[in-house]
C-alpha cells in the first residue's frame, strides 16, 4: 500500500501509540499500521468528541482550536462523534442522536486483534464511518483486499475522498451492510463497526469455512453490547464463537429499536399495576454502564428495554418495557428501604428479570467472556460456557 502523506509524528500520535501499547490495547504487530495512519488524518475538521469531565459530546473545530483538535484526536479512550442525526443536523452544537463516529483506538485495535488478520486476507467491514478502520487492515491484508460498505451516502463519499487523498487502496461501497456485500464474496474476514441485534446469515454465506465474523451484538435490554468473535463452521452453514469483551456502538440502521413511549405502556397511574416488593438492591440490580448484569438480563429477559431513570433524594426507578406487546414493570429503589415493584401486562417482566438476576448469581457472576454465540440459517442462539446448553437469542 502507499500513501501520498507523510506519518503524523506529532508527540501527542507517538504519545498515544506508547500509551495503547502499555495496556496492550496496541499489538505490536499493528503498531506500524498505526504509525502510518493516525486516526487524526481521517477525522473531519469539525468534530463532536465525548468531553469525560463536562459527561457530553463537545463541539471542536479544527480551524478554531488545533491544539485542543489535535488533544482529543489523539485521546485512546474518547469516542468522537463525526454526524448527527443522519447528516440532518448541520449546526455546530451537538445534535439530537449521533449517528457516525470514530471509534475509541483502544477498542479499534481489541476487535483487530480479535479478527486475527493476515496478510491477503480478503476482508469485508460493515460500517465505513471514517474509513480509519478500513485503512489499518488494507495496510495488514495488502492492496485491493478490503471492503468497506457504509449505508450514509454522504459518510461513504467523504471516506471515499479520504482513501483517494492518502492514496489507499480501499473500496468503498454505498449500501446497506445488513446484506454484506457479495459481489466480492468469499471473504476470509467480516468485521462490522456498528452494534446489532441479529448477525445477519448472509455474513455466515459470504464468509469462508474456517473465516472469521467479528462484531458487536447485544439484546433489546440495553445499548449495551458485547464483541462476538465467530469461527464459520467448515461445511459454511453456521458461525460459532465467544464473546470478548463489552463495548458499545451506534446500532445498524436497518436494525434500530425506537424508544419505548411510557405512555404507551402506563396509561393511568402505576399503582393500577400489580404491586409487589424485591430484595435485589439497586447495587445489584443496576451496577455500573458495562456491568456484566445487564448484558445477561437482556440474554435471559428476551424482547425487553431497559430505562433507568436519573437519581434524585435517594430514590431511583427502572422501567421493563416489553417489545412486542404492553407488559410494563416499574421496580422503585429506595436508599435504605426494600424496593417496591408494580408491573402489569401479559408478561411479569419484573419476575422474569428478578429470576434471571438470580439464575446469574447461581451460576457465579459470569462476564460476556463466558458466553457465545451460534448463528444459523434459522436464527441465533447463546450459551454458557458450552454450546450443547443454548437458548433462543
Amino acid at each position: 500500500m502507499t500513501t501520498t502523506n507523510t506519518p503524523d509524528e506529532r508527540p501527542g500520535n507517538t504519545e498515544l501509540g506508547r500509551a495503547l501499547t502499555a495496556v496492550g490495547a496496541l499489538p505490536p504487530d499493528w503498531a506500524p499500521a498505526y504509525a502510518a495512519l493516525p486516526r487524526s488524518a481521517f477525522l473531519p475538521d469539525l468534530i463532536w468528541p465525548f468531553d469525560m469531565a463536562a459527561g457530553r459530546s463537545v463541539a471542536v473545530n479544527k480551524p478554531d482550536a488545533p491544539a485542543r483538535w489535535h488533544e482529543y484526536a489523539d485521546a485512546a479512550d474518547v469516542p468522537i462523534v463525526t454526524q448527527w442525526d443522519d447528516g440532518a443536523h448541520t449546526a455546530t452544537e451537538p445534535g439530537e442522536a449521533p449517528t457516525s463516529s470514530a471509534s475509541m483506538p483502544s477498542v479499534v485495535f481489541r476487535m483487530l486483534q480479535d479478527l486475527d488478520l493476515r496478510p491477503g486476507h480478503k476482508t469485508l467491514e460493515i460500517g465505513t464511518a471514517t474509513g480509519w478502520n478500513a485503512a489499518l487492515m488494507a495496510h495488514r491484508t495488502g492492496p485491493g483486499n478490503v471492503v468497506t460498505v457504509e449505508v450514509d451516502a454522504a459518510v461513504a463519499a467523504a471516506a471515499r475522498a479520504t482513501a483517494e487523498r492518502l492514496g489507499l487502496a480501499v473500496q468503498v461501497v454505498h449500501g446497506d451492510g445488513s446484506h454484506g456485500y457479495p459481489d466480492a464474496a468469499p471473504y476470509d474476514r467480516i468485521i462490522a463497526t456498528c452494534g446489532l441485534r441479529s448477525i445477519p446469515y448472509s455474513w455466515v454465506e459470504q464468509c469462508r469455512p474456517g473465516g472469521v465474523i467479528v462484531a458487536p451484538w447485544g439484546t433489546h435490554y440495553g445499548n449495551g453490547d458485547a464483541v462476538a468473535r465467530l469461527v464459520v463452521a467448515p461445511d459454511g452453514r453456521s458461525a460459532r464463537g465467544r464473546f470478548t469483551g463489552p463495548v458499545e456502538f451506534m446500532k445498524l440502521r436497518a436494525q434500530r429499536a425506537a424508544h419505548p413511549v411510557h405512555s404507551a405502556y402506563v396509561t393511568g397511574s402505576v399503582a393500577e399495576g400489580d404491586e409487589t416488593s424485591t430484595t435485589v438492591t439497586e447495587t445489584e440490580f443496576v451496577g455500573e454502564p458495562f456491568a456484566p448484569q445487564r448484558f445477561v438480563l437482556g440474554l435471559r429477559v428476551p424482547r425487553c428495554r431497559q430505562v433507568i431513570a436519573e437519581k434524585r433524594d435517594g430514590a431511583r426507578p427502572v422501567w421493563l418495557y416489553g417489545v412486542d406487546d404492553r407488559s410494563w414493570a416499574c421496580v422503585w429503589f429506595r436508599d435504605g428501604d426494600a424496593a417496591r415493584v408494580w408491573q402489569s401486562g401479559p408478561r411479569r417482566l419484573w419476575d422474569e428479570a428478578e429470576a434471571a438476576y438470580r439464575w446469574w448469581e447461581e451460576r457465579g457472576r459470569p462476564g460476556p467472556e463466558r458466553f457465545g454465540l451460534t448463528v444459523t440459517g434459522d436464527g441465533q442462539a447463546v450459551w454458557l460456557d458450552d454450546p450443547e446448553h443454548s437458548w433462543s437469542a
